[in-house]
């Protein structure tokens, strides 16, 4: 079982101020403070937790969350898996992916990239502004960077934080990433897909050139980073509040909202279940022929399936089925000689990898 311990204890470290934690009492969390941190590294509790916190803190009070993931991918609420996630990849190196509750594009996530979570009323949210609270963070730092016209954090041409945001009811949030020293490498591997005639109707990332602060300062950590962040949040908002640190320890089934996000976000019904309408054409070559199969599918749900160059009731065969979930004895037909060929070739097309 997973819990949460709480601690609002400042620790300087001479010129360099680290957050931390020491021995004590409060072992269930209250959404009133205005600055959390969190020590987990567990993406499905620290989406959870920043999804309760919207949903619970005071909705006219200013709310920073800050924290880092384990290796992972986390797409944006209407966007398609199978178009930007590298899904062969990720299970080779064994790095999970999850459907974030915000919109926007795909991020990659590990111990070099720390996520930032700015809740706002939604009478004064203003992308620009809590844009700035974060720049000036980073500025503070001793890097020179800018705000692009998205709101993105960049050093010279590249980018260093994308952001994406939710407004429900009467609160509103900025959320994002910062590179700071992130596997670059496995960021593109893992965000490399090239499905070009994948046509969804959700949304597509945009790809951009990207970079580490580190790249920068040989002094930027997640810590200093932190650091900044929460004091230009309290210059901001005027907040005089210390941070909650926030560890996942055994209470975590006291908070039933937060259980119920952690066993949401991997089931099939959100991370596959969620995908925005699509169709998908391919074509591929075989020493028998040519064939090319168009798939029509909504929310993760094959709802035609139209092959050309094969005789066969294997199209139709897949229809009501789940999108890359598809098992040969749910078929209900005779998979042999062209008709194995051309199902292992679109097994591996659509395959989901979980």
């Amino acid at each position: 079982m997973i819990s949460f311990s709480f601690r609002h204890v400042v620790r300087n470290l001479s010129t360099r101020r680290l957050y931390t934690t020491t021995s004590g009492v409060n072992s269930v969390i209250v959404p009133t403070h205005s600055i959390y941190l969190s020590t987990s590294t567990n993406p499905y509790f620290n989406l959870s937790l920043e999804d309760w916190l919207f949903r619970h803190a005071p909705q006219k009070e200013p709310l920073l969350l800050l924290y880092r993931d384990a290796p992972c991918v986390v797409i944006g609420r209407n966007q398609n898996p199978w178009k930007e996630v590298n899904l062969r990849t990720a299970r080779a190196q064994g790095i999970p992916w999850v459907r974030r509750r915000s919109g926007g594009g795909t991020v990659y996530h590990d111990l070099g990239n720390t996520n930032f979570s700015i809740h706002v009323p939604r009478t004064s949210f203003d992308r620009g502004a809590t844009a700035q609270v974060v720049l000036r963070a980073v500025r503070a730092l001793g890097i020179d960077a800018h705000v692009n016209a998205r709101n993105d954090l960049c050093v010279g041409g590249e980018k260093a934080s994308g952001s994406a945001y939710k407004i429900v009811s009467g609160r509103a949030y900025h959320h994002g990433t910062m590179l700071i020293s992130t596997r670059l490498e496995t960021l593109g591997d893992l965000l490399r897909v090239g499905k070009e005639t994948m046509i969804t109707k959700g949304v597509a990332s945009v790809r951009s050139p990207v970079c580490n602060l580190a790249q920068f300062s040989e002094t930027v950590s997640h810590n200093t980073f932190v650091n900044a962040v929460v004091d230009s949040f309290k210059a901001e908002y005027g907040v005089n509040d210390e941070p909650c640190i926030v560890n996942d320890t055994d209470d975590l089934a006291q908070i039933g909202y937060i259980q119920h996000g952690m066993a949401e976000l991997p089931s099939w019904d959100w991370a596959f279940g969620q995908t925005p309408e699509f169709e998908y054409t391919i074509t591929k070559s075989f020493v028998w022929g040519n064939v090319t199969v168009h798939i029509h599918a909504r929310h993760g749900i094959i709802l035609s399936c139209t092959l050309q160059g094969l005789d066969s009731e294997l199209g139709k065969a897949l229809e009501g089925k789940r999108y890359g979930s598809v098992e040969d004895e749910v078929l209900g037909v005779d998979v042999s000689g062209k008709v194995a060929d051309v199902w292992a070739w679109l097994k591996e097309e659509m395959s989901s990898y979980d």
